[in-house]
């Protein structure tokens, strides 16, 4: 009785209004370590921790399945876990620092372990470590040792070569925290300068840098096809597709059967169009539309058979698991398909039969959705819009199709506003571009921004992936779910959501955190209200970081961004695998099939998930490089612009034209600055002078290295 009553009165302390996956799996192991022995289900952890919505005890469902993936814990029998032994160490992935040490994340800590550099024990970034913890020193420190490395995360690396007379180096880009140390006679004709892959396939225990020798030579630092091939290398993306799979690919006939075409629905005499950008050649999408005899309307969206030409077991099936994704750089797309079906077979190119895989809608001129229908189906596209024609279309209500186009463009805007009305939340970031030369030297930069006829494709493409998934998801009711592949959204973590409120109020602002629900209404309230102002990109960039990412899974727990409880990924076949992989399962379950082995596709969502972060690291990286090749000219120049991140190694500065830049802390030499991590400044000690997020600064362009895509700027003083 005693011991019942002091573990309750322990777990009083970890009580919550909200929780998000983070915050569930620190608590739930925090209770599993102080009763080691015992072993739990998803119903006793909810009473623990106070939780009695069922959203949020689903939710501790599947956090136990993947704390158990994740090894942290072992299953006793179904649905029932306890914690696996531990001997006073913490399991988590390594994040390098810019100065050399390390902090090593862990989910069964709520604070990032520190790690000098002394006691890295050769761990890199990204891998995967056990740490021994040492005795605190201060109240708020967590400093340990890696005593083992238990996966890599790599042991390729991009970088330049360094050639001295007896030996040479490969320096990495990125935060590797070493050179790799390559003989002379692995250099495999890399000159000095050039950039080249490495792979490191030794480390002594007592050498401070590992061996390694080149792979491949890239070719010279500063041409642009080099430094877009090693930001791919750099993340582990392929740039260019084996020789056998682009003979696969060649053989994929573009004519179609007449005995597949009668299997399937045939829309050819519907009206149907796609919109896409200027530049596209993958059209995985197309709309349809026509006036039905009861008033409605009927709504085809029509997605690309990639899985009819890319079947199990072939060379290029096993291409597209593997790149997952197409990776789109500032001068670039690295599709997920060959060629000749991205652009050619699976493309719905206007004036052409194709074959589909369509979600077909009856809806009511006030955005009602009456009947729905899912199947294969054959097309013909009359006319192929850019994203430009068709919002002129929008804006004078004349051209090709106008009254098709408005009708869209009418239902998208009604779709729109009651998805807001359901809790979504409007995040619409502004797009940085280039224009760039024939030899990817960037001339100007601008943006892009989302207009109603980008808006009326996602709505319709939203629609598409929402339906769907409550096709597979909504049918199990009462029966264990069928395995399907969802695209899953966390709720934001509560204590950055706070972080994030008490920022803003300086500006004025404010959001509630009292649920779900008003959560998102006020953080759409605050969207709108900031638009416009120059504490806009701040303000959206900061909420942003409060979110989870998305991520694939076949364990749903709803999209909280979209304010989805079913959510899928169903749309883009030809550029995301999620998409191939949906289109097969919901095809077996329209055929009455059994359900897929949860356990294969759930790992085949992690590699996607996995991936989708690399390319979207990957564009990232090939924008600041651009940013800052562009910026060279412009060297001494002054700038105003925006604090939009503060470090205690230094501040960072925006400017308007959304290139960021870092003023060094040792730059700032009338005081000496001190880190204020809460308020997200840095205060000199004896002037108290703050620098604080969200300050208006003048910078002057005072260095540029494109080596590392780092831009330099000197706050210039009023005198």
């Amino acid at each position: 009785m005693s011991r019942k009553k002091k573990r309750k009165k322990g777990f009083k302390k970890l009580k919550a209004k909200t929780f998000n996956k983070k915050k569930l799996k620190n608590s739930i192991i925090t209770i599993l370590y102080e009763d080691p022995g015992k072993s739990v289900n998803y119903k006793q952890v909810s009473n623990w921790l106070y939780i009695k919505d069922m959203e949020t005890r689903k939710l501790v469902n599947v956090v136990l399945q993947e704390l158990h993936d994740d090894g942290y814990l072992e299953q006793i029998s179904r649905g029932k876990y306890k914690l696996k032994a531990k001997s006073g160490t913490v399991v988590g992935v390594v994040d390098m620092q810019p100065q050399g040490f390390a902090y090593v994340n862990s989910e069964e800590i709520e604070r990032p372990i520190l790690i000098s550099s002394r006691n890295l024990r050769h761990a890199m970034e990204g891998d995967k470590v056990t740490v021994r913890l040492f005795a605190r020193r201060k109240k708020h420190d967590l400093e340990g040792e890696i005593v083992e490395i238990i996966e890599r995360a790599k042991s390729v690396f991009v970088g330049t070569v360094q050639i001295s007379r007896n030996f040479a180096f490969l320096i990495p880009a990125g935060k590797a925290g070493f050179d790799i140390f390559i003989p002379l006679e692995k250099l495999n004709g890399a000159k000095n300068g050039q950039k080249a892959i490495a792979e490191i396939n030794e480390w002594p225990t007592n050498a401070k840098n590992p061996f390694g020798e080149i792979k491949e030579v890239l070719g010279d630092a500063g041409d642009n096809e080099t430094e877009m091939h090693a930001i791919l290398a750099e993340f582990e993306l392929p740039y260019r597709f084996p020789t056998r799979v682009e003979r696969a690919a060649e053989k994929i006939s573009l004519e179609i059967p007449k005995e597949e075409i009668k299997r399937r629905r045939d829309m050819r005499n519907v009206t149907t169009f796609t919109i896409d950008p200027h530049d596209a050649k993958d059209f995985d999408d197309a709309l349809s539309i026509q006036k039905m005899d009861n008033g409605h309307w009927e709504i085809g969206i029509h997605i690309a058979d990639v899985t009819h030409y890319v079947t199990p077991n072939t060379l290029i099936e096993e291409e597209a698991q593997n790149r997952a994704t197409s990776v789109y750089l500032v001068d670039r797309v690295v599709p997920m398909l060959p060629e000749r079906l991205s652009n050619g077979v699976c493309s719905l190119r206007p004036n052409e039969d194709k074959l589909c895989f369509s979600a077909v809608f009856q809806i009511t001129d006030e955005a009602e959705i009456v009947k729905e229908w899912f199947g294969k189906t054959i097309i013909h596209s009359n006319r192929r819009f850019t994203y430009e024609e068709a919002q002129e279309i929008i804006e004078t209500g004349k051209g090709d199709l106008s009254s098709e186009m408005l009708k869209f463009d009418e239902l998208a805007k009604k779709l729109r506003d009651k998805r807001f009305q359901d809790g979504s939340i409007a995040f619409e970031r502004v797009e940085i571009k280039f224009d760039i030369d024939e030899k990817g030297k960037p001339l100007s930069v601008y943006f892009k921004e989302s207009k109603d006829s980008n808006k009326l494709i996602e709505e319709f493409m939203l629609l598409a992936n929402k339906r769907v998934a409550e096709f597979v998801g909504k049918a199990a009711k009462g029966r264990t779910p069928k395995t399907f592949v969802y695209r899953i959204h966390d709720q934001p973590d509560p204590d950055k959501l706070s972080d994030f409120n008490s920022f803003i109020q300086r500006f004025g602002y404010g959001i509630q955190l009292s649920t779900s629900k008003a959560i998102s209404s006020s953080l759409n309230n605050l969207l709108d209200n900031v638009k416009g102002k120059k504490e806009q990109n701040l303000v959206e960039t900061l909420a942003i970081r409060t979110m989870a990412k998305a991520a694939y899974s076949t364990r749903n727990i709803g999209h909280y961004g979209l304010s989805f409880e079913y959510y899928s990924h169903f749309t883009s076949p030809i550029r995301r695998y999620p998409d191939m992989m949906v289109h097969r399962l919901l095809e077996k379950y329209l055929n009455r099939g059994r359900s897929a082995n949860e356990q294969k596709y759930e790992s085949m969502c992690k590699h996607s998930s996995e991936m989708e972060t690399r390319a979207a690291n990957a564009e990232r990286a090939s924008i600041k490089y651009k940013q800052v090749e562009f910026m060279q000219e412009h060297i001494g120049k002054i700038y105003p612009g925006v604090i939009s991140g503060v470090t205690d190694w230094g501040i960072y500065v925006e400017l308007e034209s959304k290139i960021e830049g870092m003023v060094p802390i040792r730059e700032l030499d009338d005081d000496f600055y001190i880190f204020d991590e809460k308020n997200y400044s840095l205060v000199g000690r004896h002037s108290n002078n703050i620098y604080q997020l969200g300050d208006e600064v003048k910078v002057r362009i005072w260095r540029t290295n494109l080596e590392k895509k780092q831009l330099d700027f000197q706050l210039v003083t009023a005198e």
